[in-house]
């Protein structure tokens, strides 16, 4: 097996084995969720992620609650919004 493809099985690996995780260190938050260190870090500082500091060092984060922020401000799509539209003038339809 070339170096390549062996790479690219490890980096699979690492991903199904982060996904099976429930807590997540502050390198592994930053690939789970494609955000830069340093960007991160400035979430963290100004507490616009949840995250754990148990020693006040090192950073923790839960996957569900990281999970959760991240699909947080949902944006609906336009199919959703005409369906929504239509239902509420066939609802508000006044006789």
């Amino acid at each position: 097996m070339d170096k390549i493809k062996l790479d690219e099985r490890l980096n699979r690996i690492e991903k199904l084995l982060i996904g099976s995780k429930k807590v997540l260190s502050f390198e592994e938050a930053c690939d789970y969720t494609g955000i830069s260190r340093s960007y991160m870090y400035k979430l963290t500082s100004s507490g616009d992620i949840p995250h754990s500091k148990p020693n006040g060092k090192i950073i923790f984060f839960d996957k569900e609650r990281l999970d959760q922020w991240l699909l947080q401000n949902r944006r609906k799509s336009a199919a959703e919004i005409k369906k929504e539209a239509l239902n509420y003038t066939l609802k508000n339809k006044k006789a």
